[in-house]
C-alpha cells in the first residue's frame, strides 16, 4: 500500500491529534486540582494514582477489540466515530459540573479513557498509511510532539482557568469546586465538536483486510487476544521495544503521582499554575528530545538513542530527590523530558516497522502492556503511600527502577549504542541519504547483496537499515586482535577461503530464523569504483530458505580515504564539505536468484542513485 501523504490532510490529522489530546487532558486537570485543593499527604497521592489508573483501565480491558477494529475497519472511519463518542462525552462531563457530581465527574475519566484507547491504535496505524516506512521516524516525532504541545497547553491553560475562576472564594468541597469551574466543560464541548469536524477532513485509504480470517466466536472466546499476544512475543524487536516503552511510562506515571505532594512537602506550593507548570516541563522536554530523534534519525530508525535516552533518564531521576528549588525541579523534569523523547520515538518507529500489516493489533498490543505496567507502578504507588513511603521515597524508587531498565537496555543494545556514536562521529565526514527503505521487509530472514567499496561500507548500510545485520568478514580481518571484540558485538560470521563451509551453513541458519545478512558478493573492496564479478557462493546458502534477497547500491564513498582510489584521485575528489552518500534499497528478488540476476539489479540502482 502507497503512502498517501497530503499536506492539508497531514495537516487536519496533527490538529485532531491535537484537540484529542487536550480535551483529555482538560478534564484529568479539572479532577487532579480538586483532588490537590482539598486534600494532602498519602491521601493525595492514592488519590491521584487512582485517577490515573482509571485512565489507563480502559486501555487494558479494550485492548483486543481495539485491534480488532483498527485492523477490520478504515482508521479514519474509526477515528471519526471515537470523535462523535467525545462530543457526547463532554457534554455528559458538563452536566456533572453543574450538578457538583464529583464522584460521576471523576468516573467520567475513564469513559473518556475507553473513547481513547479505540482511537490510539487507528492514530497510530495511520502514520504509516499517511507517510511510509521510510519517514516512520519524522512522522513519529512530529506526533508525539504535537500530542505532547496538546498536553502542555492543556495543563497550563485549565490550570490558569481553574485558578482564575476559585479567586477570591473558599471551598471545601468537591461538588461546590466543579460548579464554581463549570463553565470549562464548555470550552471541552466546543472543542470535541471541531475534533469531529476534522476527522471527517481526513483523507481516506484503501487498505486490506487483515483480519478477514478470525472468526466471530473465535474473537468472542478469546483466541484473538492470545493469539496476537503470542505473535508479538514472537518478534524479539517488538517485544524489547514494547517492554522499554512500558517501563519509560509505568516510571512516569509513579513522577507524576508523587509529584504534587512532594512539591507542597518540599517547596510548601500551593498554586496548580506552578505545580502544572513545573511538571510541564517534562513534556516540554519530551517535545525536544522528540525532534531532536527525528532529525538524529532523518530517513532511518536510529536504534542508537535508546540506549542514550535509558542513560540520561537515569541521571535526571537520580537528581530529583535532592532538590528543593523550584527552578532546579523544573531544569529536572527538562531533563527527564529530553532524554525520555530521545528515547521512546525510535522504540515506536521500531514496533511500526516490524508490524507490517497487522499495524492495528499490535500497536493496540504495545498500549495493552504500556498500561498493565502504568497500572501495575499505580498500584505500587498507592500501596508504598498507604504503608508510608513518602513522595521522595517513591522519587529514590523510581530512580532505582530506572537504573535497572538502562543497564539492561545497554546490554541488550551495545552495538546501537556504539553505532550511533560512531555515527555521530562519521556525520562530520559523511551526509548519508537512504532509498527504498519501503523495500526492506519489516520480518522474515533478507539476504543483502551489494557493492563493496570501502572498509566503511558495512556501518552505512548498517546505519541506514531499522534492523539489525550480520555481517559476512574474512577470517583475515576478524582474527585482529583489535577488531574481534568489536565486531562480535555485531555478531559478524567469519568466512575464509577454502574453508567457507561453516560460515556458510551458518548464514544458512540465520536466514531460516529470520534474520538479515549481508554479504559483499564482489568478495573484496573494489579497485576501480566499479562492479565486479558477483561470485555465487551465496547461491549455496538459501537451500530450504523462506525469505528475499534484497540488493542496494552504496554511492558516494569512491574517493574517501576509506576507499581503495589512488592517491591523486582522493585529492582531486577532497572537499571540505561533507561527502554525499546513499544508500538505494531495490525491490525485493526470489531467494533464489543468481549472482548474474542479483549484479543486474544493483547496476540499475547505481544508474538510478547520482
Amino acid at each position: 500500500m502507497k503512502p498517501i501523504l497530503s499536506l492539508p490532510g497531514f495537516l487536519s490529522f496533527l490538529l485532531m491529534i491535537f484537540l484529542n489530546a487536550f480535551v483529555d487532558l482538560g478534564h484529568k486537570v479539572v479532577i487532579q486540582n480538586t483532588v490537590f485543593k482539598l486534600y494532602d499527604g498519602d491521601i493525595q497521592i492514592v488519590l491521584m494514582a487512582l485517577v490515573n489508573g482509571l485512565i489507563l483501565l480502559p486501555f487494558i480491558l479494550l485492548f483486543s477489540p481495539a485491534g480488532f477494529v483498527a485492523d477490520r475497519f478504515a482508521k479514519p472511519r474509526v477515528m471519526q466515530v471515537s470523535a462523535a463518542l467525545a462530543v457526547a462525552l463532554t457534554l455528559l462531563i458538563t452536566l456533572c459540573y453543574y450538578q457538583g457530581w464529583f464522584e460521576a465527574a471523576f468516573v467520567m475519566t475513564l469513559l473518556l479513557a475507553a473513547q481513547s484507547a479505540f482511537y490510539s491504535p487507528a492514530k497510530y496505524g495511520y502514520i504509516q498509511q499517511l507517510c511510509g516506512k521510510a519517514k516512520l521516524t519524522w512522522a513519529n516525532g512530529l506526533v508525539q510532539a504535537v500530542t505532547i504541545v496538546a498536553i502542555l497547553a492543556g495543563m497550563f491553560i485549565f490550570s490558569w482557568m481553574f485558578e482564575g475562576m476559585l479567586t477570591g472564594q473558599v471551598i471545601v468541597h468537591e461538588g461546590e469546586m466543579l460548579k464554581a469551574v463549570a463553565p470549562l466543560a464548555w470550552v471541552l464541548v466546543g472543542l470535541s465538536v471541531l475534533e469531529l469536524l476534522l476527522a471527517f477532513r481526513l483523507p481516506q485509504v484503501v487498505e486490506g483486510d487483515a483480519t478477514q480470517s478470525f472468526e466471530a466466536k473465535s474473537y468472542l472466546a478469546g483466541r484473538y487476544l492470545r493469539t496476537n499476544l503470542s505473535a508479538m512475543r514472537g518478534n524479539r524487536v517488538i517485544w524489547l521495544s514494547m517492554v522499554g516503552l512500558s517501563m519509560f511510562w509505568g516510571v512516569s506515571q509513579v513522577a507524576l503521582a508523587a509529584f504534587p505532594a512532594f512539591a507542597k512537602q518540599v517547596l510548601n506550593e500551593e498554586n496548580t499554575v506552578v505545580i502544572q507548570g513545573i511538571i510541564a516541563c517534562a513534556g516540554i522536554g519530551i517535545v525536544l528530545g522528540a525532534l531532536f530523534a527525528g532529525q538524529a534519525s532523518r530517513q532511518r530508525i536510529e536504534s542508537g538513542l535508546i540506549p542514550l535516552g535509558a542513560l540520561g533518564l537515569v541521571f535526571a531521576l537520580s537528581w530529583m530527590p535532592n532538590l528543593t528549588e523550584t527552578w532546579s525541579l523544573a531544569l529536572a523534569f527538562l531533563t527527564m523530558g529530553v532524554f525520555g523523547g530521545i528515547f521512546i520515538v525510535p522504540l515506536n518507529a521500531l514496533i511500526q516497522f516490524h508490524a507490517g500489516e497487522r499495524s492495528g493489533v499490535v500497536l493496540a498490543g504495545s498500549n495493552w502492556l504500556q498500561n498493565i505496567t502504568m497500572l501495575a507502578f499505580l498500584g505500587l504507588t498507592m500501596l508504598f503511600a498507604l504503608w508510608g513511603l513518602d513522595s521522595r521515597g517513591l522519587f529514590i524508587f523510581i530512580a532505582a527502577v530506572a537504573m535497572i531498565g538502562a543497564l539492561y537496555t545497554v546490554i541488550k543494545l551495545p552495538q546501537s549504542l556504539i553505532l550511533y556514536l560512531l555515527g555521530i562521529l562519521m556525520r562530520r565526514a559523511y551526509r548519508v541519504d537512504v532509498a527504498g527503505l519501503d523495500n526492506l521487509p519489516a520480518q522474515g530472514g533478507v539476504l543483502l547483496l551489494g557493492n563493496h567499496i570501502s572498509w566503511l561500507d558495512w556501518a552505512i548500510v548498517q546505519l541506514a537499515s531499522p534492523r539489525p545485520i550480520r555481517f559476512v568478514m574474512h577470517r583475515h580481518y576478524y582474527q585482529k586482535w583489535y577488531l574481534k571484540w568489536f565486531v562480535d558485538l555485531f555478531g559478524v560470521v567469519p568466512i575464509a577461503r577454502g574453508e567457507s563451509r561453516e560460515a556458510l551453513q551458518q548464514v544458512n541458519r540465520l536466514l531460516k530464523a529470520g534474520e538479515v545478512v549481508c554479504i559483499f558478493p564482489e568478495g573484496k573492496i573494489s579497485h576501480n569504483g566499479q562492479l565486479a564479478t558477483f561470485k555465487r557462493g551465496f547461491e549455496r546458502v538459501v537451500e530450504g530458505v523462506e525469505g528475499t534477497i534484497v540488493p542496494f547500491y552504496l554511492g558516494g564513498m569512491w574517493g574517501s580515504r576509506f576507499s581503495r582510489c589512488n592517491e591523486k584521485l582522493r585529492e582531486l575528489r577532497s572537499s571540505n564539505n561533507r561527502r554525499e552518500v546513499q544508500v538505494s534499497f531495490g525491490g525485493p528478488m526470489a531467494i533464489n536468484s543468481s549472482a548474474v540476476e542479483v549484479k543486474q539489479q544493483v547496476f540499475e540502482l547505481s544508474t538510478l542513485s547520482w
